[in-house]
């Protein structure tokens, strides 16, 4: 299983993803979900993956060999280009493969989140289906998640403000998405990868990879937990009326 997202505020973006991978025909215990391809000065684009990790490893070994030849994502102009370029890696891939997967009873399983910024325009953060067609996130909606997304879904609704939202802020949000996701479902787990692009910066310059135990990811679990329990304990209390009937 996996979880991933992406987080847009007003100063840039948050990416994240878990490592854990072992379910189907994929046998593989943990592999890396976070790709970047950077041009440093005009462009950083961050892809995110899940599905089958056989899928996602396709697409990106053909779009880092068009990246290498100045093709792809190396030469599109916006970031909407960059997405439809990886739908149309994805459709590729489908031609390919979906008949011989489906015949075998093997979905046709991969969803790609893509953030990061192209000269000449603003960051952007998309979701490419496995049918290849983009979705974009807007101010509205600033985040978007693939894989096991329910469990970190919550802390991102109430919190996450496009305006009002800091990168560092949103940095925290994303780790507490995963550590809500990675305490309800086991198979979701580290290393965790969190990058944060700063709007304009065109370079990848804050990035941390958190292994299984590590003292910060424990502390902001710990205070987290203790700050839940404390603000339950501030609520008003709930009044019971002895009037209301029981139910039968």
């Amino acid at each position: 299983m996996t979880y991933c997202v992406g987080i847009m505020t007003h100063e840039g973006l948050v990416l994240g993803s878990d490592s854990r991978t072992n379910s189907g025909i994929d046998m593989v215990n943990a592999c890396r979900k976070m790709h970047t391809f950077v041009k440093e000065g005009s462009r950083v684009l961050v892809l995110l993956t899940s599905g089958s990790l056989s899928l996602s490893q396709s697409v990106v070994t053909l779009l880092r060999r068009e990246f290498e030849q100045e093709a792809g994502l190396a030469a599109a102009p916006t970031m909407y280009d960059a997405a439809r370029t990886i739908g149309t890696q994805i459709r590729n891939l489908a031609a390919l493969d979906r008949e011989s997967l489906e015949r075998d009873h093997f979905h046709f399983n991969i969803n790609v989140l893509l953030g990061g910024q192209i000269q000449g325009g603003p960051p952007a953060l998309y979701l490419i289906y496995p049918q290849g067609n983009p979705l974009m996130a807007t101010p509205d909606s600033p985040f978007i998640q693939i894989g096991e997304s329910k469990y970190g879904r919550p802390i991102l609704d109430r919190g996450v403000r496009y305006h009002e939202t800091s990168l560092e802020e949103a940095a925290k949000y994303a780790l507490i998405s995963f550590d809500s996701t990675m305490r309800s479902n086991a198979t979701v787990g580290p290393p965790i990868d969190l990058l944060t692009y700063v709007a304009d910066e065109f370079a990848i310059k804050r990035y941390r990879r958190f292994e299984e135990g590590a003292p910060d990811l424990k502390q902001i679990r710990r205070r987290w937990e203790q700050s839940l329990r404390r603000a339950v304990r501030d609520l008003p209390p709930i009044k019971f009326s002895p009037s209301d009937p029981l139910p039968e």
